[in-house]
């Protein structure tokens, strides 16, 4: 990775040109935001989405290199997703659902699926790359506010799974070595994740979010993005964890 400066300049210019990104994840919300900057930055980008139509949509729209869909909680998906590619610089794994349900009520197949779509995926895709995955490139995975506040309202198992992302990066940036490994945690970020998990109560929960907020608004997929670039191209940050909430953990 080439970090350029003019004389005088203390404000670096990433260049991803030359180099793989990979994103689960990357056909909507924050993933699409980050692929979308990736590709900017000279990257060359691929997708991968659990549906095949707005897989296929996000690579058209933005250009991408390359998309793949695949349901990552089912066996041999995430290997095949990944089989055809010779080399990936940075792996960014950003897929997951909101798995919501009381430990006493919810049925456990579905409790489980917060694990398989984010830790075990992530095991998944790292032993599929092998050495395909570059020894000066990156992974980023995420968890989020919940790793350190989780509720009430079923969210329990959502919440551990989240923790578990970052135990398994510290873990995995001293298995990796020299390979980066950091997470990005965000808060409550406007996304359609949203409009599937609130229904039609969306606007009125959201509203109700902002007034709470110390900024008076949350957060966007681009703010996200950003944050997830800063983890992806800055070669000094490893094994770390960027909580980018609008300063929510304070309150």
């Amino acid at each position: 990775m080439r970090i350029e400066t003019e004389p005088h300049n203390f404000f670096p210019i990433y260049d991803l040109g030359g180099q793989t990104v990979v994103i689960f994840g990357g056909t909507s919300g924050i993933g699409l935001a980050t692929a979308a900057q990736a590709k900017g930055a000279g990257a060359k980008v691929i997708v991968i989405g659990s549906n095949e139509e707005r897989a296929w949509k996000a690579a058209e729209d933005y250009g991408f290199d390359g998309w793949r869909a695949a349901d990552v909680t089912r066996p041999g998906a995430v290997s095949d997703a990944l089989r055809d590619l010779p080399s990936v610089d940075h792996l960014v794994m950003f897929a997951g659902s909101v798995v919501a349900g009381k430990v006493l009520e919810a049925d456990v197949n579905h409790l489980e699926r917060a694990f398989d779509e984010r830790l075990w995926a992530t095991v998944d895709a790292i032993r599929a790359l092998g050495s395909r995955l570059q020894k000066t490139g990156s992974v980023t995975l995420i968890s989020g506010r919940l790793a350190d506040r989780p509720t009430a309202g079923g969210t329990a198992v959502l919440a551990a799974a989240s923790a578990a992302m970052e135990a398994l990066a510290r873990g995995l940036a001293l298995e990796l070595a020299p390979i980066r490994v950091n997470v990005l945690a965000p808060g409550a970020v406007e996304t359609p994740l949203m409009d599937r998990s609130f229904g039609p109560k969306r606007d009125e929960i959201v509203a109700s979010m902002k007034k709470a907020s110390l900024l008076g608004r949350l957060g966007e997929p681009a703010d996200a993005a950003s944050a997830t670039m800063l983890l992806i191209t800055n070669i000094w940050i490893n094994g770390e964890v960027l909580h980018l909430d609008g300063g929510a953990r304070l309150l």
